[in-house]
């Protein structure tokens, strides 16, 4: 059996001269695709900035998305498939919390560069 083949893709840190450039995997970029396109919807954004700091439930999170509960599951499905967001059984309900504190730093940084953008 071929083993699979790993390109590999150099990118620029942006880090202090003298320092070399990071090697990126096909599997770390398309990761990385995946997560930005599930980011490019105002209703998830929404919801997982609420989940940055609470565990909630999708009647809550669909309040504070402003959409159909059966609206914000149809998403909180896409994001849990993408690992982004887990969901546990409490009873007879589901509460969603952030995958990891990588996707909260994610959200926090490109909040605050669109705060930036608005604000100038």
């Amino acid at each position: 059996m071929a083993a699979k083949r790993r390109e590999r893709t150099a990118v620029n840190t942006g880090e202090p001269a003298g320092r070399h450039t990071e090697e990126l995997s096909v599997e770390q970029v398309d990761a990385a695709v995946t997560a930005f396109g599930l980011l490019a919807d105002a209703t998830r954004v929404r919801m997982l900035w609420a989940l940055r700091d609470a565990e909630l439930d999708v009647a809550t999170l669909a309040d504070i998305a402003g959409c159909r509960p059966t609206v914000a599951s149809q998403h909180l499905a896409k994001l849990r498939l993408a690992g982004l967001v887990v969901g546990e059984r409490d009873g007879r309900r589901v509460v969603y919390r952030l995958q990891d504190a990588h996707l909260r730093a994610l959200l926090t940084e490109a909040l605050f560069h669109a705060d930036h953008q608005v604000s100038d």
